[in-house]
């Protein structure tokens, strides 16, 4: 009872304070002051404008006579692009690339670099680290480097007897990444490690093999339906989800790769198996 008490007198104290206040207030005449603010403030709040739904009209815009006149009198002049000093020393002047070696068309590993001169070379250090990383490679290139279609990596590989990567010669194909026998596209080059991690290969085995096919070739030909690219592009393109880092799963479940494993899922997807989780 005593808490009751003691709560209820605090209330009847509070009460009696803000009467007080108000009487005090009224007998200042701040009362009426504090309502006239009240007013001012709430009357001069922009009012909002309703919402309109904007029409663009498909029309013709509206030109000026002066630039109708002088359009079609105007030539357009073709600018050449602003390039580094530097560069230009590395750089030949030619725009188009050469596609071709004689009258077949370049392997992916061996795309055309037009380089001004024959003076490039890599430094110890950066050939050491080069070598470090033979999966990929430990040297990141951004004109030299071959772009893998899986982890996309641009780097110079890590083969210790590659031409290409070790003396920059852009004459030779890079042994460190594969290359379609079919259609010598971006999409039959893998590098060492996405070889074997992503498609159970060796690249020993695909050098040796003069008509080796990338995946993309493979189902296009119908040789096997089920051996599809497995890279984040790739399946995207199939309202699939991309795989990640998917070869210990595999592994765990006795495939030798993760396209192993997708093809047995695409497989048992059309015979109407449960789906491996």
């Amino acid at each position: 009872m005593g808490r009751f008490s003691a709560k209820t007198d605090y209330e009847d104290l509070r009460n009696v304070r803000i009467l007080e206040n108000k009487a005090r207030l009224k007998t200042l005449g701040l009362q009426k002051t504090i309502s006239e603010l009240r007013s001012i403030v709430s009357s001069a709040k922009p009012s909002r404008k309703p919402w309109t739904r904007k029409v663009y009209d498909l029309s013709s815009l509206r030109r000026s006579g002066r630039l109708k006149r002088t359009s079609s009198e105007v030539t357009p002049i073709r600018f050449s692009l602003r390039r580094s000093s530097r560069l230009g020393e590395l750089f030949g002047d030619e725009s188009e690339d050469e596609e071709t070696v004689g009258e077949k068309k370049r392997p992916a590993n061996m795309p055309w670099v037009n380089i001004k001169g024959s003076g490039l070379q890599l430094s110890p250090e950066a050939s050491a680290l080069r070598c470090s990383s033979r999966g990929r490679g430990g040297v990141y290139n951004s004109v030299l480097g071959i772009c893998c279609h899986f982890c996309r990596q641009k780097k110079l590989c890590g083969e210790e007897d590659c031409k290409r990567c070790g003396n920059l010669d852009v004459n030779e194909p890079c042994i460190g990444k594969t290359d379609c026998s079919v259609c010598h596209s971006s999409n039959g080059v893998l590098c060492r490690a996405c070889l074997k991690v992503r498609y159970g290969e060796e690249m020993e085995e695909v050098r040796e093999n003069k008509e080796w096919m990338c995946p993309h070739c493979i189902e296009e030909k119908g040789i096997n339906q089920y051996w599809i690219c497995n890279s984040s592009f790739c399946l995207k393109k199939r309202n699939m989800a991309p795989t990640g880092i998917a070869i210990y799963r595999a592994k765990e479940l006795g495939y030798k790769s993760v396209a192993h494993l997708v093809m047995d899922k695409l497989k048992g997807k059309e015979e109407g198996r449960p789906e491996i989780v």
